[in-house]
Parts: C-alpha cells; sequence; structure tokens
C-alpha cells in the first residue's frame, strides 16, 4: 500500500481483502413476493423487531408478542415493533468467539386467552457481528414456518349440524382450516323439509370442548343466552347467516384451538348445542343476534334488533313448542398441526435512518405512517 508513481491494478487478494465476499442475488430478483411477517435490523446496541399486524386475527395479539422478557413498545396501522437496548434485561446473551460477537435472543408469542386463533411460537433471533464488518452484512433474520388444521363434523339425532364450505356445500370427511378462518355450519331440526311457513329454526347455544363429555373441561362457547353469537364480539368471523330458508340457521365460526392443545399430535373437538324450532317472529327466547363492531350494537338476523338487548345481561329462556331436550353433540373432529422455529442469515433492508426515528423511550405508542421495508421472515 506504499506510494508510488503511476497507477496500477490491486491484486484480487487484496479487494477481497478490502471488499469482502459481496452478497449474491437470487434470479428472480425484482420480482413481486408476498409481504413477510417477522422482519429483523441488528444495531450495535440495540435490535429492532417488527411484525405485520395482518398476521394476527385477535387486535390485542401485541399483548402477548415478547422478545425475551420485553413487550411490544411502538405499534402503527401496519406493524408491532419490539425496539430494545441490548443494555437492558429483556434476557439477551452474549457471546464472543473468534471470528464474530453473537446476541440471541427468543421471540415468542403466547396468548392466555382460553381458545387460540393464531399459532403460538417461539423463534430464536441471532445477530452475528462479524470482527471484519462490511455495511451490506447485517446479521441473521428469523424462518416462521406455519402447520395445518384437520376437522370433521358429523352428526346424529333429528337435529343436527352439518359442516359446510363456503359455498354451501355439505362437506364429509376431514377438512383443513387456517386459524381465525372461518368455519360454516348449518342448524336443522325434523321439519327442514317443509316450508318456512309461520315456523323458523333457531340456535339457542352451542359450545366446544376436548371430550365427548359436555360437562368435561375445558370448554368454550360461541353461542350462548339464547340466541347471542357471543363470539363474534372476540371474531369477526363468528356470526349467523342468512340463507333461503328460514327452517335451517347457518353460521360461521372463527377457527380455533385450545391453548393447551397446542401440540404437534392430533386433537379431538366436540361441539354441543341447544335448538329449537319457534315462531317466525324473533323474541328474547328466540333469535339469531350479531355483534356489529361498527356500531358495537346487537343486530338480530331477520327481525328487530329490540329483542338482541338482552345479549349483554340476561335473556329469558320460555321454552319453545319444538326443542331438543337435551344436548345435541357432533361427532368429533381433528386438529393437527406442527411448527418448526428456524432462523435463516439474509441482508436486511430496513433503513437505519428511518428506524432512527423511533424513540426507544417513547411510552405511547403512536400511530404513524412508515413505509421502509426490511428483509423477510417467512412462514
Amino acid at each position: 500500500m506504499k506510494p508510488e508513481k503511476g497507477a496500477r491494478d490491486v491484486p484480487k487478494w487484496l479487494k477481497t481483502v478490502l471488499l469482502g465476499i459481496p452478497p449474491t442475488f437470487s434470479d428472480d430478483e425484482g420480482a413481486t413476493h408476498t409481504p413477510d411477517l417477522v422482519e429483523i435490523l441488528c444495531h450495535f446496541d440495540r435490535i429492532y423487531v417488527r411484525v405485520r399486524r395482518e398476521f394476527f386475527k385477535s387486535k390485542d395479539a401485541f399483548k402477548y408478542l415478547k422478545l425475551g422478557t420485553c413487550s411490544v413498545n411502538y405499534r402503527n396501522k401496519d406493524y408491532y415493533f419490539l425496539m430494545h437496548s441490548l443494555k437492558t434485561d429483556c434476557g439477551f446473551k452474549i457471546e464472543s468467539f473468534p471470528n464474530y460477537l453473537s446476541v440471541s435472543i427468543t421471540f415468542h408469542y403466547k396468548p392466555t386467552s382460553t381458545v387460540l386463533r393464531e399459532i403460538p411460537f417461539d423463534i430464536l433471533l441471532q445477530c452475528k457481528y462479524p470482527r471484519w464488518f462490511y455495511s451490506y452484512k447485517v446479521g441473521f433474520h428469523p424462518k416462521l414456518q406455519g402447520g395445518t388444521l384437520y376437522r370433521a363434523l358429523q352428526t346424529k339425532g333429528s337435529f343436527t349440524i352439518t359442516p359446510q364450505d363456503a359455498s354451501g356445500n355439505e362437506i364429509s370427511g376431514f377438512i383443513s382450516y387456517s386459524l381465525g378462518h372461518p368455519m360454516y355450519f348449518e342448524a336443522s331440526g325434523p321439519d327442514r323439509s317443509t316450508s318456512s311457513g309461520d315456523k323458523r329454526m333457531y340456535i339457542n347455544n352451542c359450545f366446544v370442548t376436548a371430550s365427548k363429555d359436555p360437562y368435561s373441561h375445558p370448554n368454550y362457547t360461541v353461542i350462548a343466552n339464547q340466541g347471542c353469537m357471543i363470539d363474534g364480539k372476540l371474531s369477526m368471523q363468528s356470526k349467523f347467516l342468512a340463507g333461503d330458508s328460514k327452517m335451517v340457521q347457518k353460521f360461521s365460526v372463527g377457527a380455533f384451538i385450545f391453548k393447551d392443545s397446542s401440540s404437534t399430535s392430533p386433537q379431538r373437538f366436540y361441539m354441543h348445542c341447544k335448538m329449537s324450532v319457534g315462531p317466525l317472529t324473533p323474541s328474547e327466547s328466540s333469535k339469531a343476534c350479531n355483534y356489529d363492531h361498527a356500531t358495537h350494537k346487537w343486530k338480530e338476523l331477520y327481525g328487530k334488533d329490540s329483542v338482541c338487548k338482552c345479549c349483554e345481561s340476561t335473556c329469558s329462556s320460555a321454552k319453545p313448542k319444538t326443542a331438543s331436550e337435551d344436548i345435541i353433540s357432533s361427532h368429533p373432529w381433528k386438529v393437527d398441526f406442527s411448527s418448526e422455529d428456524e432462523y435463516q442469515e439474509a441482508d436486511p433492508q430496513m433503513k437505519t435512518t428511518h428506524a432512527e426515528k423511533v424513540s426507544l423511550e417513547d411510552p405511547h405508542m403512536e400511530e404513524h405512517t412508515e413505509s421502509t421495508t426490511m428483509s423477510v421472515a417467512k412462514m
């Protein structure tokens, strides 16, 4: 490197020392890709992680996202952010190796609710800082592997519940659902073949258990209070649906699993319901009420909304002339999924200048507009 008169090419071995090994790009560079869900940016003194909000069905998902022991500390309309200094006691593990410094921590999502509409996960995040550092090599990124759910329903008795697809076709055997997506059902009674006339089918209550015994635990109530779709307050996918005949009642439920059933082995679930056939005009004791998230009010599927006012308290339970005396239980359906956590090296794209605009000490997590891009951690 001694100065000399004239100029000559720098030897290849010296270019390698000065520039390092250039990054490689795939053949589909510039093609359109599906937006990624989990992204990370490593700094020498802090780590930024952001997760796409559209990945979660629950509006409270940010409460259960943790970077080690530290919580989400910022959010906007598109992302949840976890931005923490390495000096905090979030649980960062810092290790020194001959060629690099390693900082690792577990990023996890563990809801505490009775049922789950997203798969809990634990992902190991690791940032490696080479001793010979190049500006275009900034750490490692997680890769999230999802799972598949299988459910099947069969019923018996004069009152029945039949699983259907979105087009209203009956489903037999096993079907795969994604957590939080709608599962469709049709309830019918002994008179489903007759015209509606002055009668109407009602579902008084429905709940799900992990055992054939309807009195077992855990259990999760979907419909209660003589026809109130109470699960609709938590999932917009859960609601009564209008149909061609009022002698059958269709409804959908956002797919879920019990929290304690999130193992890799198949799980069995049973649905238990009480149904009735009553007058065409609904009442407090016979109705089909959906929760409207826009107005925060209850609305009856076909009749006056006033009969739904009791959904927030206790509705009267006058017994219809035709009703299921016993609880009608479905045949079991299975839920099976697997999750594999792993991480891979990638080139981050979120700009440091954008990340620096957000204060780590901002306690209010105000909504704001952001247009930065980051490298992917794919499902």
